[in-house]
């Protein structure tokens, strides 16, 4: 999966032509194609960012598609005529906003049955949903914005009749979380910018940030607003909330903030407080206007700075 929103490489094109009484064969084809989340173009045209694991696995299917008495060629290509990045990455979000919302209602569905009572079986159903929400992350190579609602239905979902604890965690030392590499998910949006913001200006001034859609890779880095993990959503409240918590943050105009961004990340209207709603959608557009990572979280700390001083 891909943390940026733009190929850096191109993008690699599948052509293949099978025998016509080949029909397994194309049957088991597409549905390697779909495993690994290629886009369809024409019948049997297929694209994938220029990476070398999609590169392997293009060469794999070529193969099969030659064994099988068909015609494949792979080809490199820095643009595709006739239809810019832009195109393809929508083309990309669109197949998995597809996935992401059916797995929604799965997701919505198993809570509507166990709303009053948590019924047998809800824990292994929620497990096999979760496992689906991972397969389609897996191949979802420009971090399509609807994961995030699923993401926040699994986390919702799994805290459904917890008992309230008695005595909330520990509260955590400033001193202890100094120069560090804070990691979240790419395409960041309201929660995660805010979350980002209050670190650097509660937390650790000189935090840097990173993005990918799991911890791998960046053993020393702590994640937030990403899937079990400490920094996340716990309960009613959304990562900027549990940050102010655990770090015992009482200054009152980050608390405002908070309700604010609860109030835009969760839109249950819980505060009645609409400030942060254009940022969030701000976030959105630079996301869809193709901003890296980075960029859109500077233009989010700058106006978080703003917003911040507005209420002073």
């Amino acid at each position: 999966m891909m943390s940026t929103s733009k190929p850096s490489d191109g993008w690699l094109i599948l052509l293949y032509a099978l025998p016509s009484k080949k029909t397994a064969l194309r049957v088991a084809l597409w549905r390697k194609l779909k495993k690994i989340g290629a886009l369809s173009l024409k019948t049997s045209a297929h694209v994938l960012p220029d990476l070398p694991v999609h590169f392997e696995r293009f060469q794999w299917l070529a193969q099969q598609a030659r064994d099988g008495g068909g015609e494949a060629t792979l080809v490199r290509a820095a643009r595709i005529e006739g239809m810019s990045d832009e195109d393809l990455i929508q083309l990309f979000h669109e197949a998995r906003r597809i996935d992401f919302l059916a797995l929604a209602q799965a997701v919505n569905s198993l809570t509507g049955l166990h709303r009053r009572k948590r019924g047998a079986g809800f824990a292994e159903s929620l497990d096999k949903l979760r496992r689906q929400f991972e397969e389609i992350s897996a191949i979802d190579h420009f971090s399509c914005p609807a994961a995030h609602d699923v993401e926040t239905l699994l986390r919702n979902a799994a805290s459904l009749h917890e008992p309230a604890a008695r005595r909330g965690p520990p509260t955590l030392h400033r001193k202890e979380f100094q120069r560090r590499v804070w990691l979240t998910r790419p395409r960041p949006e309201i929660d995660r910018v805010g979350s980002a913001w209050l670190i650097r200006k509660f937390i650790d001034p000189q935090a840097r940030f990173v993005f990918s859609p799991r911890s791998t890779g960046h053993r020393n880095a702590i994640p937030f607003d990403m899937l079990d993990v400490e920094f996340t959503h716990h309960g009613d409240d959304c990562t900027f909330e549990t940050l102010l918590k655990r770090f015992a943050i009482t200054d009152p105009l980050a608390l405002r903030l908070g309700e604010m961004i609860h109030d835009a990340d969760l839109a249950d209207a819980r505060f009645q407080r609409a400030e942060c709603i254009g940022l969030d959608l701000l976030c959105k557009g630079w996301a869809r206007l193709n901003w890296s990572d980075a960029e859109i979280l500077k233009a989010g700390l700058h106006a978080f700075d703003a917003l911040y001083a507005s209420l002073g």
